[in-house]
């Protein structure tokens, strides 16, 4: 799995106008305020990255995000309309006021995750777990 930092997932943007980083490893990096529409990013590592405030509309996280296993993951604000969290591993994580409008959130978990505010208009939750989730 290869490791990549916020400046080179920038540059990859900027060249290639989208990002396809399947099973790269993303962990602790930095990915707040980005762009990331339509990334595919399956089976990429995002332990401990800060998603805050990203756009990750129509994403392709299918199996990919691992993470707040001890620490929290931060997708406050993040826009995850009609995104693939296919069994995405979000314990956890902060998703304050994120748009998981239209999201796939099949068979993800989601224990402890703090959904304040969040909008789940549409989204999918089949098998989901929500155990200890607040905000729903």
């Amino acid at each position: 799995m290869a490791d990549l930092t916020r400046t080179e997932v920038i540059k990859l943007i900027a060249i290639a106008g989208s990002l396809t980083l399947r099973g790269v490893n993303l962990a602790k990096v930095d990915l707040s305020y980005l762009n990331l529409y339509g990334a595919h990013l399956r089976g990429a590592n995002l332990y401990k990255a800060d998603l805050s405030e990203a756009n990750l509309s129509k994403a392709e996280l299918t199996e990919a995000v691992k993470v707040g296993y001890t620490d929290k993951a931060y997708l406050e604000k993040a826009n995850l309309s009609k995104a693939n969290l296919t069994g995405a591993v979000l314990t956890g994580a902060v998703l304050k006021g994120a748009d998981l409008t239209g999201a796939d959130l099949t068979g993800a978990v989601l224990k402890g995750a703090d959904l304040t505010g969040a909008d789940l208009t549409g989204a999918v939750l089949k098998g989901a777990v929500l155990k200890g989730a607040k905000g729903i």
